[in-house]
């Protein structure tokens, strides 16, 4: 009667054994666990904090107005006074606008031409900046595409507006030739100095959001009058007229 139980005991007992093993086993594999997470703790604890400036961008939501109002007025007086010389250039040409006044017709449209191109071409750049899809060495390639856009649909409102302004608005032929002709030249300036000026300003040092267009516009405008007024000259004299 007796060996049923010692058989029993020992049966028990070997059960007990096994799950002290499988206790201790765990509590190995746990303290290798928490030591783990200690040491990672420790070393992510000790790793100095990331000092990365912010840029323009990431700091815009929280700076206050009167510090950007403050950051862009100078610039803006500076080519606020840079504009003067399209009054300048204006005054110049008095006489000529004076005896051929259709050409003052076309003077907001392709100063309006200029800064929609320019705006386009300078907020593309501005955008892929900022994400970092370009970057410097990025700008010989998207100065080539801005500008063969610029030219591109500068032909395409040219091949339009001319025969328009002169079939049904009865503006003389030289004229309507005139700003044929003004609108690729004139879109192809805006896109290439449009994306020029954001790299500019980043190899500078300076923030393009805030430079880069009212740079862009007043060249264009300035650039674009003289343009407008060259060709102009070519043209009536190719028509036989003075300008």
């Amino acid at each position: 009667m007796s060996k049923p139980q010692n058989s029993y005991d020992a049966s028990t007992l070997r059960e007990l054994k096994e799950t002290i093993k499988l206790q201790a086993h765990e509590i190995k594999s746990l303290r290798e666990e928490l030591q783990s997470l200690r040491t990672t703790k420790e070393s992510s604890s000790s790793t100095p904090p990331s000092t990365t400036p912010l840029t323009a961008a990431q700091l815009y939501p929280i700076t206050s107005f009167y510090v950007l109002a403050y950051r862009r007025v100078g610039w803006l007086s500076f080519f606020l006074l840079s504009l003067s010389l399209t009054a300048i250039i204006m005054g110049g040409y008095e006489h000529s606008l004076s005896r051929h006044i259709e050409l003052a017709y076309f003077v907001p449209l392709l100063a309006g031409h200029g800064g929609n191109t320019g705006g386009q071409s300078v907020g593309a750049v501005l955008t892929a900046l900022s994400t970092g899809s370009i970057s410097l060495k990025d700008a010989p390639y998207i100065i080539i595409k801005e500008s063969t856009i610029g030219l591109s649909t500068g032909c395409v409102l040219g091949c339009i507006i001319g025969p328009l302004a002169h079939y049904l608005f009865q503006i003389p032929i030289h004229v309507a030739t005139v700003v044929s002709l003004t609108l690729p030249i004139l879109g192809t300036m805006a896109a290439t100095l449009a994306s020029i000026a954001p790299f500019a300003c980043v190899w500078i040092g300076l923030d393009p959001s805030v430079i880069a267009a009212p740079m862009m516009t007043t060249t264009v405008d300035v650039c674009g009058l003289l343009t407008y007024f060259w060709i102009a000259g070519k043209i009536f004299r190719w028509y036989g007229l003075e300008l």
